[in-house]
């Protein structure tokens, strides 16, 4: 299993088009296969920052879901909201 974490932030006067947007994204990507979770959590302190939380079988899963339509949408789309670049790591459970 693979454990992706990506941490984005929205521009402030984007912060509601990023929650739509990442709540479709969601929504389609926990029907994929291969998707074991897929979470998104909203900083409490600081509103317009962004996790994804999101566990996937094999890096096969991930690919697939990298080039399904709603992720490419999600990204085309996030372009002009997010004030810096997302912060996307990749992690493999050890215990």
């Amino acid at each position: 299993m693979i454990t992706i974490i990506a941490k984005c932030t929205a521009k402030k006067e984007s912060v509601d088009d990023l929650l739509e947007l990442a709540l479709e994204l969601v929504q389609f990507s926990r029907k994929e296969e291969g998707n074991v979770s897929y979470d998104f959590y909203q900083d409490i302190k600081f509103p317009e920052k962004f996790t994804f939380i999101e566990c996937w079988k094999d890096s096969a899963a991930i690919d697939s879901h990298n080039a399904t339509p709603h992720f490419n949408h999600f990204v085309e789309k996030t372009g002009q909201i997010f004030a810096g670049p997302l912060d996307v790591a990749l992690f493999r459970k050890l215990t």
